[in-house]
């Protein structure tokens, strides 16, 4: 059985020694956040998951998830960014993800980066596999807070992009895009550019019909950034 309190520690003492200065203050100007930041870079971040998904490769789910809780009540973005990356390496885990172990892992989502990989590689990938049902994501994607609407829209990343397992889904894209048309939150406007670019390298006709029908209330980011996509095949 993995001692996760002794687990966590190690794994901080880890990240703590790929400190660097810079990284934080670089984090400070990109993706503010009320969580501590180590400032630890993204490679280091990768290497270090990569480490301990090999060790955990035997570990049951549940010791996993657990793990994963631990990390991110640290109230850390890097143990956040180690649990959620983790998820990426250990399936079974992903498999055995319940709605209130996705709604514990979403502690802190104050900035894009923490956003993008809960809801990129946990919450997505769950909602997938229809471990978390449909109104749940549509919940986010009417909520008044911003992160939780990036969320509901990076969520459909998980559906259509081929290098995380996606297999193609409009219906479902399209249902939490049509929620979030009118919003014209930077954050918000981003990820629907980024979720109907993913889902046109699989199925253009739809994204087109949906540029049509919302045409005089989506922003004029998501316009051009989509069409362009589609057009050309190259990213805006």
């Amino acid at each position: 059985m993995t001692d996760t309190t002794e687990l966590v520690r190690e794994i901080r003492e880890a990240l703590e020694e790929k400190a660097d200065p810079e990284r934080i203050e670089w984090a400070e100007g990109n993706y503010p956040t009320a969580l501590h930041v180590i400032g630890v870079k993204v490679p280091d971040i990768n290497t270090l998951v990569k480490d301990l998904a090999k060790r955990l490769r035997k570990a049951p789910a549940d010791e996993v998830i657990e793990l994963a809780k631990a990390l991110t009540n640290t109230g850390i973005l890097e143990c956040q960014q180690v649990a959620c990356k983790l998820f990426d390496k250990h399936k079974a885990a992903t498999a055995a993800l319940r709605l209130e172990d996705v709604e514990a892992l979403a502690q802190g989502l104050d900035n894009w980066v923490s956003v993008d990989n809960f809801a990129g590689l946990v919450a997505g990938p769950a909602w997938r596999q229809g471990q978390i049902p449909d109104d749940v994501v549509r919940g986010w994607a009417r909520s008044e807070d911003r992160w939780w609407r990036r969320a509901a829209v990076v969520c459909t990343v998980a559906l259509n992009q081929k290098a995380r397992g996606g297999t193609g889904d409009a219906p479902r894209t399209l249902d939490i895009c049509c929620l979030v048309a009118s919003d014209h939150d930077d954050m918000v406007v981003k990820a629907l550019s980024w979720a109907l670019r993913e889902l046109a390298k699989r199925d253009a006709a739809p994204v087109l019909e949906f540029l049509d029908e919302h045409e005089e209330v989506l922003a004029a980011r998501v316009k051009r950034e989509v069409r362009k996509k589609i057009e050309t095949g190259r990213k805006p």
